[in-house]
């Protein structure tokens, strides 16, 4: 028998589910008016509306219950406290700690965090200071014009959504995001840029990810190709980001050119550390410390803030809600705005690599459902791709429609025509994002008036959450992940899985190098029959 599904707080919210799954979304706040202007909270710049939930008054209670009997409190504190949480890899999780405001006195591996922290943030802010004033030289003397960030998953994802997302008008330093093993990117970005003036940043937590390895020795052989000496691309054309400082010196980067973070960063966590390098390069410095502000400040809202006016938490239970008891399967991400098109996919990431578990923290194969799918686009390019399935579709899927309500950029544009054609795009894009999840909320009854005319029916009761922004900036944008991260963490707790572990993705990297052996050296005998003969139809093509 599995201990949480047979729990006393999962039983009354079972039983509670029984009553709700017959009632509709329209029912519901037709019944509940006062629930647009209660099911709201506001904090650290930004407004989430949970009034098109499918819930009522007493969900909410059931899931704080469901919440405390979870033991999600001290869960929480043991983060922010340096616990070991990641119990399968015996180390703690303290990316809150790259962005502290305050010195706590932690300690890990008997080094004080904060003091390293600091440490690192200096080194980068000197080199970032050396590069955006034009002072940091390729081998032939000309000034570095190019910064391209040689990273995957949370060593890529995560700078190259900011820099999407905030970057403004010319850039000083451009910067670019090399991900791909696959090369074809790589020729494509290579063949624009100019060898004498082009910085790569080799950003790896273990510094022995094949992806990354193989883009950087292209890179390499790319800037010897262009007259550089492989002594001077070193010195002059590479910035290590690890926290593995002997793999960088044996790779070749110089130690004057290592930034370093350390174990207890999770990967898809770590772009508030050193790893958030172009970032600072990309935005400046000021900025990138705003945005770890913005994320401090979520920090202690998550830290500090009851159940009800907890965002992250009450948007964990929501999910809880949705996944366990509604029994809907899917998530979408759903920005309106084209500046914040990257989201999606930095959210897949982080909330899916972070609980897609099937085991708990006791090592035991569970029995309910943890992490929805999750997927998304930005919304006015969504409503003509797949929202045809959320209006329609059989299947129910929970939304996250994300806007910022200001728009800086467009008040401040000086030709006044086109202020006002800006801001009526924007006003529209509002009312898109408020239309279309009003239909998910509340559908329609045109089956019931013609049903000959059942393709014009939306059978809506799809539950969403608004979130809004102040203003897409840099303090704005660090409040929303931090809240998105502290939302995956508390579902993790309330499901008893570990959210800071990626054992998944090792087993398919092993057997790369086993197959990648066998392809150089044409012995196929150790591959299954069905590898063989995928390979076998290779020269058929």
């Amino acid at each position: 028998m599995d201990k949480l599904t047979n729990s006393p707080a999962w039983q009354d919210l079972a039983e509670h589910a029984n009553m709700l799954r017959c009632m509709h979304l329209s029912d519901i706040v037709k019944r509940d008016e006062a629930r647009g202007q209660r099911d709201y909270l506001n904090a650290v710049s930004l407004s989430v509306n949970f009034a098109r939930q499918r819930m009522l008054p007493e969900t909410w209670q059931l899931l704080y219950a469901l919440a405390d009997q979870q033991g999600l409190a001290k869960s929480i504190e043991a983060m922010f406290t340096g616990e070991a949480i990641n119990h399968t890899e015996g180390r703690a999780a303290l990316h809150t700690a790259l962005r502290a405001e305050l010195d706590e006195g932690l300690v890990q591996d008997n080094a004080p965090v904060y003091a390293q922290v600091r440490e690192q943030l200096a080194r980068m802010e000197v080199m970032v200071a050396k590069i955006r004033a034009k002072q940091w030289r390729g081998f032939s003397g000309l000034p570095i014009t190019d910064v391209v960030n040689l990273g995957v998953g949370g060593s890529d994802l995560g700078p190259n959504l900011a820099v999407s997302a905030l970057k403004e008008g010319d850039e000083l330093i451009r910067t670019h995001y090399l991900s791909s093993m696959d090369g074809a990117k790589t020729a494509a970005l290579l063949s624009q840029l100019d060898p004498h003036t082009t910085l790569f940043v080799f950003a790896s937590k273990t510094f022995s990810t094949i992806d990354t390895l193989a883009n950087a020795k292209t890179a390499l052989e790319w800037l010897v190709c262009g007259g550089a000496t492989k002594a001077l691309a070193y010195k002059q054309h590479f910035i290590g980001v690890s926290a593995n400082a002997k793999k960088m010196t044996e790779w070749g980067i110089h130690p004057d050119n290592q930034l370093f973070f350390w174990d207890w960063v999770g990967g898809r966590y770590s772009m508030w550390s050193t790893i958030g390098l172009t970032i600072a390069i990309a935005l400046g410095m000021d900025k990138f410390r705003a945005m770890l502000r913005g994320a401090s400040d979520m920090d202690q809202h998550f830290r500090s803030s009851v159940w009800s006016e907890n965002i992250p938490v009450r948007m964990a239970l929501a999910t809880v809600w949705n996944r366990n008891f509604l029994h809907i399967h899917g998530k979408a991400i759903l920005p309106y705005d084209a500046r914040l098109a990257l989201l999606p996919a930095y959210l897949t990431q982080l909330i899916m690599e972070s609980n897609g578990k099937s085991v708990d923290i006791e090592g035991n194969r569970i029995e309910y459902r943890t992490c929805p799918i999750v997927w998304g686009e930005v919304g006015p390019n969504a409503q003509h791709a797949f929202y045809q399935l959320l209006h329609q579709g059989t299947e129910v899927v929970t939304c996250d429609f994300i806007a910022p309500v200001h728009r800086p950029d467009i008040e401040a544009e000086p030709d006044v025509p086109t202020r006002r054609a800006l801001a009526f795009q924007h006003q529209l894009a509002m009312a898109n994002l408020l239309a279309q999840s009003t239909v998910l909320m509340l559908g329609n009854d045109a089956l019931k008036k013609a049903p000959e005319e059942a393709y014009r029916y939306y059978a809506g009761n799809q539950p969403s959450n608004t979130i809004l922004l102040k203003q897409l900036d840099p303090y704005c944008l660090g409040a929303l992940i931090a809240m998105y991260e502290h939302q995956t963490f508390a579902e993790a707790m309330i499901w008893k899985i570990n959210p800071f572990d990626q054992w998944g993705v090792e087993l398919g990297k092993q057997i790369a190098v086993t197959t990648m052996n066998a392809l150089d050296s044409g012995d196929l005998s150790g591959l299954d029959i069905t590898t063989q003969a995928i390979i076998a139809q290779w020269s058929q093509l």
